[in-house]
């Protein structure tokens, strides 16, 4: 007797060789119709991760889920301000919302969970200093440390100088540190005067 055949196992393969997550858009593109999906949301198949992005639930749990929903929710965006301090251990705040910056020009997507800030720049100010990691299987792009650094003197009067300066501590302890690096950026965000009395002793 033949086997049963595995149910939503096409839809399941699909899922799989997308990194295991979906965007409702995507998974229409790739022809899982909206009663398939939801069908198989009901059958505990896949799992949603915030408004119109789902997962299999069959994987680990992740590690990092707001990460994760942002990225894929928003893949032009990049993770900046105080969640990328925190994903590079700059900073001792917890992050209560995600900080996104897009680029100006670029219209806002709604985002029900995780809680987003959103941030418009421009330029090399939007495009320089962007690292792509790899988040549980997923491709989250954050800026580099010293690119943080400089935009959260740029922010200073948003997230507080007390942010800030330990944000800058906590780089200065770094072995190495990319000084040249962090004054480059200083320069795209036009803080590099600001910036030089705090990097006093910095070798």
């Amino acid at each position: 007797m033949a086997s049963a055949k595995k149910p939503f196992g096409h839809q399941i393969s699909l899922f799989s060789q997308s990194g295991g997550a979906l965007r409702m858009s995507e998974a229409l593109r790739l022809g899982i119709n909206r009663k398939t999906l939801y069908s198989m949301r009901d059958a505990g198949v896949v799992e949603p991760l915030s408004r119109g992005l789902f997962r299999l639930a069959s994987l680990e749990p992740l590690g990092n889920p707001d990460f994760v929903t942002v990225a894929a929710r928003v893949p032009q965006g990049v993770i900046c301000l105080i969640a990328a301090l925190a994903y590079h251990e700059l900073t001792t705040q917890v992050p209560h919302a995600i900080d996104l910056a897009l680029e100006r020009g670029s219209r806002k997507s709604r985002i029900d969970y995780p809680p987003t800030r959103f941030y418009w720049f421009s330029g090399p100010a939007f495009h320089e200093g962007i690292e792509t990691h790899k988040i549980d299987g997923v491709s989250v792009r954050i800026y580099s440390p010293e690119k943080t650094v400089a935009d959260c003197f740029r922010y200073r009067n948003k997230i507080g100088m007390d942010v800030v300066l330990e944000a800058l501590r906590l780089w200065r302890q770094r072995r190495p540190k990319k000084l040249d690096v962090l004054l480059r950026y200083a320069r795209v965000r036009r803080v590099e005067k600001l910036i030089h009395p705090y990097l006093e002793g910095t070798t």
